[in-house]
């Protein structure tokens, strides 16, 4: 299914989508405003690149931080369920991760945690995409993060 297509079910069903980023910058958001019309479904998205603007914009709490790390599922939760309340989308996405260079054996490079927040509750997961380098572990993200939103629609 393409964007296209899953924008206008998402119209057709009075679905609307926020995003909340942090190792992506934005390209979610950029993906999901392509094409003509996506006013309709996009609401908003939240680039949060650090903590301070993950715990400001989206509500995400300093002992998640602490606890987990700004890498980890309780934060991509919170990410996600920020967005969802403070945008009043039906649906969001959030990814947080090590685009790399770079990680370490905890946390190594390619590892993203998504959390995909709808009106039934809040998912969370982690896909190690490995060490793709920079550029194709966003692009795999957004890929990823696009296909969460699709599935969250429904079939």
């Amino acid at each position: 299914m393409t964007w296209l297509s899953f924008q206008q079910r998402a119209l057709a069903a009075g679905v609307t989508v926020a995003t909340a980023e942090s190792c992506t910058g934005g390209m979610i958001s950029a993906a999901l405003t392509d094409n003509a019309g996506s006013s309709k479904v996009f609401e908003r998205g939240f680039v949060t690149y650090s903590n301070a603007a993950k715990r400001e914009m989206l509500g995400v709490t300093q002992e998640a931080l602490d606890a987990h790390g700004a890498v980890s599922e309780p934060v991509a939760q919170q990410m996600a369920e920020g967005a969802r309340a403070r945008s009043g989308a039906t649906l969001a996405v959030s990814v947080t991760g090590i685009a790399g260079p770079g990680g370490s054996d905890h946390k190594p490079e390619g590892r993203v945690c998504f959390g995909i927040s709808t009106p039934s509750g809040t998912r969370t997961e982690t896909v190690d995409f490995g060490a793709l380098g920079r550029e194709g572990v966003r692009r795999a993200t957004v890929a990823h993060a696009l296909t969460l939103l699709q599935a969250a629609l429904g079939p």
